[in-house]
Parts: structure tokens; C-alpha cells; sequence
């Protein structure tokens, strides 16, 4: 029989309380990034579960069988063919960020040239670099550079030892919606430090990790998060690995993190 899957209680909540926040607002992470950079790959909770934590979020699934995203309260996985399906609720996820989402603030932008442009726009909009924020952007994309990657089989590798055989999708001229959050740099280890995006398309039919991509014309809804809440496994290959070492440099490789 497997051991309890989570602790009884969320092992960390922060609270931030700030007039541009609203109460409740709360991101909610099922394990940690340093645990999927690990090998980390085994499914922690259903889908059927994470639909009680938020209808807006990123991820993947069991054996890290692919890109997740979640809009609008549907779940989507994209596989390492670049095929999008349904998620079931009995599916299961190592790793998940998820929130319902309120919109605060709405932004137009158009004519951005890069990821790394798009970010520094919308941190020109955002209160602070010290809060969590989710975004939702959707628009036209005269580029859109994805990534997916394929299911694995234990005994699991690395997450950058995987990631070499990613799957890339250059799309052109799309529309669809970025999926994604803005995470402070002192959740290095939890999260991904600075944006992390997923991309669905307006047909439902192509999608995946956001490696880069320019934007002709969108509007991007943002949501201010006052809290954040972490479920942590309490399976033996989580509880006996070493996280005393945080490999950024990788995490930027296999995220393509943008500074």
C-alpha cells in the first residue's frame, strides 16, 4: 500500500496583505520544481483533485507524460507528438500550479517582438516582483516556439537528461492564450523563478511549453496572488532526496528561463 501521498496540511502559506490584492487569492503548488528536476516523476494527486485547487494553472502528469494546462476549468495535456487531448480526473500529476482565476488588471499590447520582450511588459504592469501573479494572454502569434516532452519509464533520469529529447513546435501566425505565472526569484527550488508559460491554441489543437514566441495583437488578463499554499509528497523518493543543491543553471536550460 502506498504511504499518504500529501501531509494533512499545506505546508506553506504566505500571506500578503496588500490594497491591490483580493482575499483568497491563492496559488496552489503540488510539490516542487527541484523535485521534477530530480526525476521526481511519479504521479502525486488526480486531476479530480486538482479541479478543487483552481480552473486556471500549468503542469504535467504521471511519468511526465507531456506538457499540462489548464483554462477555463478544462484540462489539457500535450504530448510529446504535439497532440492535445482531454485530461481524465483519474489521470495524476507530480507537479502542478494551479489557482482560479480572476482577472485584475487588463492589458493591451501589440507589436512584441520576443518572450523576453512580452515579460518586460508585463512586469511593467504588475505591482511588485515580490508577489505571485498568473496570466492569462490571449492573442496573435506570428511566431510560437513550443516544447513538449516525452512519457517516461522508472527507473526515472533528470529532468535535463529528458529534456534533451523535448519535442520543439515552431508554429506561425496563431492565435491563442499563454497560460502561465510570474513567481518571485526567492522561490528558487519551489518554482520557476520569473514567468513560465503553456500555450493553447484558439482550435484546441496545438499547444505546449512556451520557449519563445512574438505577439502581434492580444490582451493579457493579470491576477495578483496574496497567497500561496504547497503540497508536499510523502512518498520515499521524495522524502530521501538530497535538496541541498539547487541546479539553476539547469532549470534555466530546461525552462529557458528568461532574465
Amino acid at each position: 500500500m502506498k504511504a499518504p501521498l500529501f501531509s494533512a496540511i499545506a505546508v506553506l502559506s504566505l500571506s500578503f496583505f496588500i490594497s491591490v490584492t483580493k482575499a483568497g487569492d491563492t496559488l496552489v503548488q503540488v510539490s516542487t520544481i527541484d523535485a521534477l528536476m530530480k526525476g521526481i516523476f511519479d504521479g502525486k494527486i488526480t486531476f479530480g483533485e486538482l479541479k478543487k485547487k483552481g480552473d486556471f494553472g500549468i503542469g504535467t502528469l504521471d511519468n511526465l507524460d507531456g506538457e499540462m494546462l489548464a483554462l477555463d476549468g478544462k484540462f489539457y495535456q500535450i504530448d510529446s507528438k504535439g497532440t492535445v487531448k482531454s485530461i481524465p480526473d483519474e489521470a495524476e500529476t507530480p507537479f502542478a500550479a494551479m489557482v482560479f482565476f480572476e482577472g485584475e488588471k487588463n492589458v493591451k499590447l501589440a507589436g512584441v517582438e520576443s518572450l523576453a520582450k512580452l515579460q518586460e511588459k508585463l512586469d511593467a504592469e504588475i505591482p511588485s516582483t515580490n508577489l505571485f501573479h498568473a496570466v492569462k494572454l490571449t492573442g496573435t502569434f506570428p511566431v510560437m516556439n513550443l516544447r513538449s516532452v516525452p512519457r517516461q519509464e522508472p527507473p526515472f533520469r533528470t529532468l535535463p537528461e529528458v529534456a534533451k529529447e523535448q519535442s520543439l513546435f515552431n508554429l506561425k501566425d496563431v492565435k491563442g492564450t499563454l497560460v502561465g505565472f510570474r513567481c518571485p526569484e526567492y522561490v528558487k527550488g519551489i518554482n520557476v523563478p520569473g514567468y513560465h508559460f503553456h500555450f493553447l491554441s484558439e482550435d484546441g489543437k496545438q499547444g505546449g511549453h512556451v520557449l519563445d514566441c512574438a505577439l502581434g495583437r492580444g490582451s493579457a488578463a493579470i491576477d495578483t496572488l496574496e497567497n500561496f499554499t504547497m503540497f508536499l509528497p510523502r512518498e520515499r523518493n521524495f522524502m530521501e532526496a538530497d535538496f541541498s543543491k539547487h541546479d539553476e543553471k539547469g532549470l534555466e536550460a530546461v525552462e529557458q528561463i528568461k532574465k
